[in-house]
């Protein structure tokens, strides 16, 4: 038996916030509310929706030798995720600073910090987490070379999933390892080098001319198209009062990857998905957004 449904690579940061009237001119000080200090990252939050919703979870990552990291590895702990492929130290932990206007309107600076410390090498040590995983899933918040090591370093019949956040454009040989390459309207327009033209359903095409075996496009309140072969499909969105939508596509990601390590179908990976991130933004924040299994079930 494997010993994870899904291993997640990828970044995690410390996401400190401030709200702010409004953000300062040049040269200007401005007084800001209370600081408030969120587990955050790509990885991390992947990490935490996908045991939130129950699949047996590991998280391979850099944190560093401080408040922040420790802070980090108790979120992960506390949602079930098994931390043995997070490394410590080579850097301070990874920060987003983010100011956040009345409109919701944010700004964020990020300081990587030990993600881009995550190396190639790591990877190749961590072959005993790659083995043990039936999905493995991936973005772009650590060194683009890392995540190419990473498909070099895929077992047979493990599956890898990638969310290219940020985007830039691929080497051909990491998309085409992509089962699926899950991207929003503005990582397509990056990844395909430019304009998309027509419906998403074209664009949907012309990502999968470039090499990944599967493609899925979300669409925010529109639901999601996913795209394999000849076949391109919608999946419907689940209508609900939006509060905030950090981290929901994180929560899709990582709840479409846990559904195909259990063997459902790409379509039906992503409608679960989508009532995963439909749940995730009726409530603030990202980690502590994410929901159960039982709260999915009762949307």
């Amino acid at each position: 038996m494997d010993d994870y449904d899904l291993l997640v690579v990828g970044s995690a940061n410390a996401d400190l916030v401030i709200g702010v009237e409004r953000r300062p001119a040049p040269g200007e000080t401005v007084l800001g509310s209370d600081l408030v200090v969120h587990p955050g990252g790509k990885g991390a939050n992947q990490a935490v929706a996908a045991a939130r919703l129950g699949a047996r979870t590991a998280l391979l990552a850099r944190v560093g030798d401080d408040d922040h990291g420790r802070l980090l590895l108790s979120a992960q702990h506390t949602a079930g995720v098994d931390t043995a492929g997070v490394l410590v130290g080579g850097a301070p932990t990874g920060v987003a600073l983010i100011t956040v206007d009345p409109s919701g309107d944010n700004s964020i600076v990020v300081s990587p910090g030990a993600n881009g410390r995550l190396t190639p090498k790591d990877v190749r040590d961590a072959e005993h987490l790659l083995r043990g995983s039936r999905v493995v899933s991936a973005q772009l918040e650590i060194p683009l070379e890392t995540v190419v090591e990473l498909v070099r370093s895929l077992p047979a019949g493990t599956r890898f999933v990638l969310n290219p956040s940020p985007p830039r454009p691929l080497p051909a040989e990491l998309l085409a390892a992509c089962d699926p390459l899950i991207v929003n309207e503005h990582e397509a327009r990056v990844i395909a080098g430019g304009a998309l033209d027509g419906a998403p359903e074209d664009w949907a095409r012309a990502l999968l001319a470039l090499g990944p075996r599967s493609v899925v496009v979300t669409l925010g309140a529109q639901g999601a198209l996913v795209a394999r072969g000849d076949t391109v499909s919608r999946v419907p969105s689940v209508q609900v009062d939006a509060v905030d939508t950090t981290g929901a596509g994180d929560a899709f990601t990582a709840a479409l990857a846990w559904r195909l390590g259990a063997g459902a179908s790409l379509a039906d990976a992503a409608a679960y998905a989508a009532r995963v991130g439909a749940a995730a933004v009726t409530r603030p924040g990202a980690q502590e957004s994410f929901p159960t299994a039982a709260e999915v079930e009762a949307l």
